[in-house]
């Protein structure tokens, strides 16, 4: 029996699941007949699972919690403070979560204006769709195809909007954030999802 209590991760697999078994086919005769989803299609499924579950996150227990009812803090310090992971913080965990089961796809969160500096964009198709995203205030995606190591991708980029005064707050308040003039809603940086193709 499953618990109701269904982490992000979990939905996103089972959408990516779902997605496994119709673009293989579950039998011969299935098989025979191409069906199922196109990459964009997938990728944003995907996108679909992993920001309505941020925006839970960010909202209901975030800003409930810290803004709201000020019981507990979210920090970058989380574990030595006691406190809640914050928003990017818990979706990064889910990606590394992901990345290490190799379910045939990756994704992260990256920024023009990144507080980690990991997160900033590293190839061609990360900066042209995070300024893509940031140029047309989140109203359209950026989908690209890309060779790394080798192997050929389709390349998703999807806004990361504002959605809460919590993101707002610690994005302008952070003392290495780049950019310290956010608003809610606008967009602070991308959702990278990556899709091997054959």
């Amino acid at each position: 029996m499953r618990s109701k209590n269904t982490t992000p991760l979990i939905a996103a697999l089972s959408v990516a699941a779902a997605a496994t078994l119709i673009l293989t086919g579950c039998n011969e005769a299935s098989a025979a007949k191409p069906a199922g989803f196109t990459p964009q299609q997938m990728a944003d499924g995907l996108f679909v699972v992993m920001s309505s579950d941020r925006a839970v996150y960010t909202k209901q227990v975030v800003n409930r919690l810290q803004n709201e009812e000020k019981v507990i803090k979210a920090s970058e310090h989380w574990q030595d403070e006691k406190g809640l992971p914050l928003p990017a913080q818990m979706f990064r965990m889910g990606a590394e979560t992901v990345a290490g089961k190799n379910p045939g796809f990756t994704y992260s969160l990256l920024s023009l204006w990144p507080i980690n500096k990991q997160n900033a964009p590293k190839t061609e198709a990360e900066i042209a769709g995070l300024k893509f995203i940031s140029d047309n205030k989140g109203t359209t995606n950026y989908y690209t195809e890309e060779v790394l190591g080798g192997q050929k991708y389709y390349t998703a980029v999807y806004a990361d909007v504002a959605v809460s005064a919590a993101c707002v707050k610690c994005h302008n308040n952070h003392d290495d954030s780049p950019k310290t003039d956010f608003a809610l809603n606008d967009v602070m940086g991308g959702v990278v999802i990556r899709l091997p193709l054959k």
